[in-house]
């Protein structure tokens, strides 16, 4: 997700809670949110599905402290009307800058390279400088890209944790050059246009203009004699494998930040950072419900009346489920401490859902002896149900 998207949306709002609630009040609104949208609870229901990604969203920017800050900072430079077109400016609009002129400007500045992230913030410091000032914020080597990858894991990997081999063949240094995008026995020499700052500015009006330097691109270097295997980027298309820890716990199409793992920057300058998108395969056995692992267990009637110890497993080991005496179909018992892991706190439970099969198929001893059974027992308590057949 673009930092131009976040302008859009108000993760607050998603969430249900104010712009100054603390990160503890943050991720409570998200959990609960998560169990009631989860598309487990809600099988088929699109406008739940839709909402169970924004809500994701939301936590993913407001629960990461430098993404919250800079979400925070945006929002207040565009609901302060700070981006106005002044009326002594270039061509006389008085109207408000919108999205797309600010990107379509940055774009036309820096040859169409992408702002995201970390650099949106720059951006704006050095486009605009208040009060006719001529000093601006130095750029320097751009930020490599982010970069998306997706894993595929086992039910109990994801629960317990795991550390996995993940092969990628994206941007990375180039070996030759080593990032600085000269040839080797060569250095990058500064740029005598911006002197190595990077941008340029301008007076216009009321205040001043920067932009990203045209000579160097905003680099703040010039390469004369460009490295021939990655000519002059400092980045090259390559193969690459990284051991990714999973933490224990991590849903089904949660995603995974490895700070600095993704694209180069160019000529040396930050690398993105790799996002992990991670897809859960079921299990055979056990189902999910936020923290709690979910377990069905068929039982007989005789065991579900008159009770039954019952031996299930968990996810390390088994235990025993004392199923009380005259438990019904569908009765769920919990066991504490038996579930997912949680980063903070105890882990979730394991709930246990017996299922009272009935079979198709008996034997005639039993079937006598369940005929013998039916003469005496207790008939069902539905008597609202004949009540109303008698009335219609």
């Amino acid at each position: 997700m673009s930092s131009k998207d976040w302008l859009e949306k108000d993760f607050y709002a998603v969430l249900g809670v104010s712009q100054s609630a603390p990160a503890d009040e943050i991720k409570k609104a998200y959990r609960k949110l998560a169990r009631e949208l989860h598309p487990d609870r809600n099988p088929g229901n699109a406008e739940a599905e839709e909402r169970f990604k924004a809500v994701s969203e939301a936590y993913d920017v407001l629960s990461d402290d430098r993404k919250r800050k800079e979400y925070d900072e945006m929002r207040q430079l565009f609901g302060s009307g700070a981006f106005r077109r002044s009326s002594r400016g270039a061509g006389g609009g008085g109207g408000p800058f919108t999205m797309s002129d600010i990107f379509a400007d940055a774009g036309a500045a820096t040859g169409d390279r992408r702002f995201s992230g970390a650099g949106f913030s720059d951006l704006f410091s050095s486009i605009f400088s208040g009060g006719g000032a001529r000093t601006a914020t130095r750029r320097g080597p751009g930020r490599g890209r982010d970069v998306e990858a997706e894993v595929s894991l086992d039910f109990r990997d994801a629960v317990n944790g795991a550390t996995l081999p993940l092969t990628l063949r994206a941007p990375g240094v180039c070996d030759t050059c080593h990032g600085s995008g000269a040839k080797p026995g060569t250095q990058p020499r500064t740029c005598p246009v911006c002197q190595g700052a990077g941008v340029t500015t301008s007076n216009q009006g009321s205040f001043s203009f920067a932009e990203p330097c045209r000579e160097c691109q905003g680099v703040g270097t010039i390469v004369d004699e460009k490295c021939p295997e990655c000519h002059g980027t400092g980045g090259v298309t390559k193969t690459r494998t990284l051991n990714v820890r999973i933490p224990p716990g991590v849903a089904d199409g949660q995603k995974i930040r490895l700070a600095g793992r993704g694209e180069p920057g160019e000529r040396g300058g930050p690398a993105g950072n790799l996002f992990v998108l991670i897809k859960v395969k079921e299990d055979p056995l056990f189902g999910r419900y936020g923290d709690d692992l979910t377990l069905n267990v068929p039982i007989t009637f005789p065991e579900a009346v008159n009770g039954v110890d019952l031996r299930v497993p968990t996810l390390d080991g088994s235990v025993t489920v004392r199923v009380p005496a005259g438990t019904p179909s569908g009765r769920t018992l919990r066991v504490r401490g038996k579930g997912v892991p949680r980063r903070e706190g105890n882990p979730g439970d394991l709930l246990v859902t017996v299922d009272v099969v009935v079979p198709k198929d008996l034997p005639e001893s039993a079937r006598e002896a369940l005929q013998t059974y039916a003469a005496s027992a207790p008939a069902a308590p539905r008597e609202h149900i004949d009540r109303q057949v008698r009335h219609e």
